[in-house]
């Protein structure tokens, strides 16, 4: 917060009362990021969260300045005041995701983990262990797996766990809520904090964003509120109206690279420079996908033959090293830039910027009930699944990514989505 006020006193004097501004300013920042648990590490683990308790700060630590200049008379330049609240919330922004990145950074190579038991024996406690193992910088490291079964009463089982946190110099545990009665988990749980030992409990709710929870008393049980999200309305229209900006903006600037690219392709490969194929669309309505061609003519001929090559999960056709692909397509997939004109089919509202995967009617055979569910929004350009890895990903993972977005879709979202498009793009990674 320090580097904010200093730059913004560099660009503009605070004025007469300046150095009793700055300190009073400080004072404030430091009380209103303490207020908001930006100190706290377990309160921090969401970026867009946390971007928006330091937005929230850096108003209440201006507004804080501005009622003391009030009260107490003092002068400063009001230019000054907003330009370091800007400034001291962008930097104090990009500091932190510095920070944030660091600390992932060694978690990955196995330093500042937290070391912890799983008290649990079952399919979730399963998901839980191979989460924590897949995704190194969540920083946990599973050190054992206390079964509560194995106790004969919740006394026994608190003696198991106690122990086994000796042994294995774990600090906190994670259980599985499903895998222990609520007797036996109120007991450990009261013994487990009493003993300074860290307890996380899951919520049972698997892929429900944790910014939909809320976490109140109704009588003498705290209970979880799950707020639904609407899809409707005024957040539709202001979709629609950013989509069809982007988008038209999009069609306009690029022009010359289609340009560009068209001309490539007719020169590199016998055939037209455009690929259209039916897909299907919001509420299961068909729609002609628009994309650069990147294989050979006669690729849905080929196939079949190509059927035993299948390298992807499910009803997805994955080869990396796929022959029907050109020379200048391969280039263009790996750049995702064969994606470029289904900006036309978001501005014709058959697309949007953001959202599931725009699906072949061949695939819909495979899927499970639940699936269906992806219907309920427009397919997007970018998603959850093309942030994700995208081939690389498997066709559970998809599903529960795709489902993911449908339930949990927020403008904010969209926008954090398309903030993870562009490096996702630059490292190809599981693009082919």
């Amino acid at each position: 917060m320090l580097s904010g006020i200093i730059v913004s006193s560099a660009v503009r004097s605070p004025g007469s009362n300046g150095s009793i501004a700055v300190i009073v300013l400080l004072l404030a920042y430091g009380f209103w990021l303490s207020r908001g648990r930006l100190y706290q590490t377990r309160f921090i683990t969401r970026r867009a969260d946390e971007i928006r308790r330091i937005a929230n700060a850096g108003f209440r630590s201006t507004a804080t300045l501005g009622l003391a200049a009030f009260a107490f008379g003092l002068s400063f330049d009001r230019g000054w005041l907003v330009l370091s609240g800007f400034t001291t919330v962008l930097l104090l922004s990009v500091e932190r995701e510095l920070m944030r990145r660091r600390f992932q950074a060694r978690r990955v190579s196995g330093q500042l983990t937290r070391r912890v038991l799983m008290i649990g024996d079952n399919a979730e406690s399963e998901r839980f262990t191979t989460m924590l193992r897949d995704e190194p910088e969540l920083g946990y490291s599973v050190v054992s797996v206390v079964d509560p079964a194995v106790a004969a009463d919740p006394r026994e089982l608190t003696t198991s766990v106690l122990a086994a946190a000796r042994a294995h110099h774990a600090h906190g545990v994670v259980i599985a809520a499903t895998a222990i009665d609520t007797g036996s988990s109120n007991r450990l749980i009261r013994d487990l904090v009493e003993a300074g030992i860290h307890v996380e409990l899951s919520s049972t709710l698997a892929d429900i964003a944790s910014d939909r929870l809320t976490v109140r008393p109704l009588g003498r049980f705290p209970v979880v509120y799950i707020e639904p999200r609407s899809r409707h309305g005024w957040r539709a229209s202001a979709k629609r109206a950013f989509d069809l900006i982007v988008a038209g903006t999009g069609v306009m600037v690029l022009s010359p690279l289609f340009g560009v690219i068209y001309a490539l392709i007719k020169l590199t490969s016998p055939g037209p420079a455009f690929f259209k194929q039916e897909r299907v669309g919001k509420d299961g309505e068909p729609f002609q996908v628009l994309k650069f061609r990147t294989m050979v003519v006669e690729a849905e001929a080929m196939l079949a033959e190509l059927s035993a090559e299948d390298e992807g999960s499910g009803p997805l056709f994955k080869m990396k090293e796929d022959p029907r692909v050109t020379k200048i397509g391969n280039l263009l997939r790996k750049t995702s830039l064969d994606e470029l004109p289904q900006l036309w089919n978001v501005v014709r509202n058959e697309m949007s910027l953001v959202g599931p995967r725009p699906a072949l009617q061949s695939e819909m055979k495979d899927w499970s009930e639940e699936l269906y569910a992806r219907l309920r929004v427009k397919p997007g350009i970018t998603g959850m699944w093309q942030v994700s890895g995208r081939s690389s990903t498997t066709f559970e993972e998809y599903t529960r990514l795709d489902l993911y977005y449908v339930d949990n879709w927020s403008l904010v979202f969209d926008l954090a989505i398309m903030v993870r498009t562009l490096p996702a793009v630059i490292r190809s990674r599981g693009a082919y």
